[in-house]
Formats: structure tokens, C-alpha cells, sequence
């Protein structure tokens, strides 16, 4: 067996392929065009401590490209820098949207009333799908509509922050799969 250098590891490439590199110099080779945009002196740290966790916290000398790139954009995370691997496109976000000014349009004369209870079985219906973000647009016309005001006032913003809180509360008692973030246009 050959003796490894001790700033090197095996590499397992996608191909089935193992070659033995530097971790400083497959640093550079993942990070591609952006290694000239960091500084130097951060890429051989990171390139040092990623090479470090591999070999002495983990006891590895054979590691795949992919493990050594989440380990290195993690680190590179701990400097400050938002590094994506070129080959990982990151995955779209699911989105669940409802139009409020419908929700209220389609509660008719209940008004208020009517308009939460409504809200209440959206959320819960686009909740359904595990969205990891969940859209309501449309506030300031649903309240306009709501309240019957044709300029804003103190009613239209007593019942534009109650909207918003009843929509915190709901999604905080509903039992999701995943984490869901909450945006309310």
C-alpha cells in the first residue's frame, strides 16, 4: 500500500474512479471560478480543517467527492461565505399561495366571520401539499374589502394585523410534517 502524503486523501470520484489529491488542491478545483474571489489564506483553512475531520475525527483517508464538498461548503459557511457546489442546483422551494381578497370575496355576507373560518380550512388545505413556505397575498384589498373602506384607516389596520396573527396562531396549532415559513403580501 502507498504511504499517503499527509495533506491528501483518496477521493472517490462519480465514475467508480479513486485518486489520491491534496485537499487543498481538490478545494480549488470544487470551488472552480470562486477560489479567485476568496481569499487565499480562508481557502487553505477550510481546505485544512475539512482534511482534519476526515482523517482524524472520522479515521477516513478514502472519502467521496460529494462528502468532502458539503463538508467544505459547511466550513465555508462558518467564514461567512454562501458557496453552493456548481453541480448541486439547489432545490426549488415548495410554495403553497392563496389569494386573500378571493378568500373574502368568496365568504360573501358573512364578512368577518365567515372570512376566518374560511382562512382557517386554506391553511389548512395548502398545508396538505407540505409546503415549505405558505403565501397569503392580497391583505390590503382583502381588508379594504372586509371593512368596507375605501382609504386605510385604524379599523383597516386593527383588522390587517388580526389577519396576520389569526394566520400565526393557526399555522403554529396545525400538526405540520415539516417546518413551513409564513409570508402574508
Amino acid at each position: 500500500m502507498i504511504l499517503l502524503h499527509s495533506d491528501c486523501l483518496v477521493f472517490k470520484m462519480n465514475n467508480g474512479e479513486s485518486v489520491p489529491c491534496s485537499a487543498e488542491t481538490i478545494t480549488v478545483e470544487l470551488l472552480g471560478d470562486a477560489a479567485e474571489l476568496i481569499d487565499p489564506e480562508i481557502v487553505q483553512h477550510a481546505a485544512a480543517t475539512v482534511l482534519y475531520h476526515f482523517k482524524t475525527d472520522l479515521g477516513k483517508t478514502v472519502v467521496s467527492v460529494q462528502e468532502f464538498s458539503l463538508a467544505l461548503e459547511k466550513i465555508l459557511r462558518g467564514f461567512g461565505l454562501s458557496i453552493v457546489a456548481a453541480d448541486a442546483a439547489p432545490e426549488p422551494l415548495r410554495m403553497a399561495e392563496a389569494d386573500l381578497r378571493l378568500l373574502a370575496c368568496e365568504s360573501g355576507k358573512g364578512y368577518e366571520l365567515a372570512f376566518f373560518s374560511r382562512l382557517r380550512e386554506e391553511l389548512r388545505r395548502r398545508l396538505d401539499h407540505e409546503p415549505q413556505v405558505l403565501r397569503f397575498r392580497g391583505l390590503r384589498g382583502c381588508v379594504k374589502q372586509l371593512t368596507g373602506a375605501r382609504r386605510w384607516c385604524g379599523r383597516c389596520r386593527r383588522l390587517n394585523d388580526q389577519i396576520v396573527d389569526y394566520l400565526r396562531g393557526c399555522l403554529h396549532e396545525e400538526k405540520c410534517a415539516r417546518p413551513c415559513g409564513l409570508v402574508v403580501l
